[in-house]
């Protein structure tokens, strides 16, 4: 795919690109790792690094002789724990070329071309537009995750979880990689700010300016939903600690009731031929009255000492 910046992406051909003359529109090109290799020199650009996107593990900027290069290690919003998207570009002054074994470079590109009519076109404002469209859903995604961590915080106070949410634990490690994942972002938007290589004009520099502060205001909800895990993990803990004392408060009062009735029995049961009770006749009557007043004082009592 090639695309002309003009008021619109514009399509053209791959050799319109090659012939490309001074003061002709910047270009935007979409190709896989086998059309870069067998065309690059076309390009005219200066390469220090390995344009493979399968060997893709961040995103950032490099800065080149005459050259910026650079990847993205974009992770999926829709299939959380899906493999995340990867691909590599190459800019200059003249334009840029997006190199990926997918489809998802070439899909964002149609959203832009789709959506998109700038007044003053340029290539600055298509890298804010690509930019902006690789985030343009998280905001909704963190309130929907947000959303989430409530439900899951009332149950736990609703005392409904009989086991772990294992659902926070996906969450958390969401919110990990998209925090690593907007801090790297932050890196490349501040490098193309500081166009070292004076590919930009220095006016529309402001749009990577607004992506950054967009990329650190998200970064700041990542790291305050990250604590809310932290929270509802030690409110769970706290749950099955409250739990497991109401357990042990009633085994005890159980216990507690029940030792005096456990000294009647063994008291009784020595057998001692001059033990007066032995033989009275309401003795087997008096036992069981001593035993029922000692069950239900003890109740009472641990009653009134809200202890039950």
């Amino acid at each position: 795919m090639y695309y002309q910046i003009k008021e619109t992406l514009t399509p053209c051909t791959a050799q319109e690109i090659y012939d490309r003359k001074p003061g002709d529109p910047p270009y935007v090109a979409v190709i896989n790792p086998e059309t870069w290799a067998a065309t690059k020199d076309r390009f005219d650009m200066v390469i220090d690094m390995d344009m493979d996107p399968s060997d893709v593990l961040e995103t950032k900027a490099i800065v080149n002789f005459d050259s910026l290069t650079g990847t993205f290690y974009v992770p999926r919003r829709t299939e959380r724990g899906g493999p995340p998207h990867k691909l590599a570009f190459a800019l200059d002054e003249k334009g840029i070329v997006f190199i990926e074994k997918g489809e998802f470079t070439a899909k964002t590109i149609e959203k832009i071309a789709w959506r998109k009519r700038w007044r003053l076109p340029s290539l600055e404002r298509f890298l804010y537009d690509f930019l902006e469209l690789l985030i343009e859903r998280d905001l909704r995604l963190l309130v929907e995750i947000e959303q989430e961590l409530g439900m899951i915080e009332d149950e736990i106070l609703a005392s409904e979880l009989d086991k772990y949410p294992e659902r926070l634990n996906d969450i958390r490690t969401f919110l990990m990689n998209m925090r690593i994942h907007y801090e790297q972002m932050l890196d490349l938007g501040q490098e193309l700010e500081e166009n070292e290589n004076g590919f930009f004009k220095e006016e529309n520099l402001r749009y990577f300016r607004l992506f950054t502060e967009r990329v650190m205001r998200l970064m700041d909800q990542v790291k305050q939903l990250r604590d809310y895990t932290v929270q509802l993990r030690e409110m769970f803990s706290t749950q099955l600690d409250i739990r497991m004392n109401r357990i042990m408060t009633v085994l005890t009062v159980v216990t507690v009731i029940f030792m005096p009735l456990t000294l009647i029995v063994g008291w009784y049961g020595m057998n001692f031929v001059y033990m007066p009770e032995l033989r009275w006749r309401y003795g087997y009557l008096v036992v069981i009255l001593v035993s029922a007043a000692i069950l239900v004082g003890g109740v009472l009592w641990f009653r009134k000492k809200k202890w039950l």
